[in-house]
């Protein structure tokens, strides 16, 4: 399996159930923003491992699905930290399956990396856009 895109499993008992295709998905999502990793490390975790990183790393107390951090440009290096109960919360609000949230909110990582912001009404819904077109490559 490519070692460009990891997946590391952190308090949680979830595991992505195809990590080749998921890594296969990422890959070509990168691909078509111009982006070229070297290392991608997805963090699955619970809500408590993925506030302890928001508290200490962005000094923000509370819940959040995701956190990205660009390690390095050149290489590009990223890890992207998911809270695994964030993403089933979502799932039950917005009323879409858990794996099409995963997906989104994987993909979210990628594009923020890409250049893509979410601040504004009109950024957000730009990332949406995007998300929706990053889940329509899965295969």
């Amino acid at each position: 399996m490519d070692q460009t895109i990891l997946f590391h499993y952190e308090n949680t008992e979830f595991k992505i159930k195809d990590e080749p295709r998921f890594v296969h998905w990422i890959l070509k999502l990168c691909n078509n923003h111009g982006l070229n990793p070297e290392c991608i490390n997805y963090i699955f975790a619970d809500d408590e491992y993925v506030l302890a990183i928001n508290r200490e790393h962005l000094d923000h107390d509370f819940y959040t699905d995701i956190i990205t951090f660009p390690i390095s440009k050149k290489p590009l290096c990223i890890d992207i930290y998911i809270s695994v109960d964030r993403v089933k919360e979502n799932a039950i609000s917005f009323e879409v399956d858990f794996e099409n949230e995963l997906k989104r909110v994987m993909a979210h990582g990628v594009l923020h990396v890409a250049g893509f912001g979410d601040k504004t009404e009109e950024e957000a819904k730009l990332m949406r856009q995007e998300e929706d077109r990053a889940i329509e490559l899965y295969q």
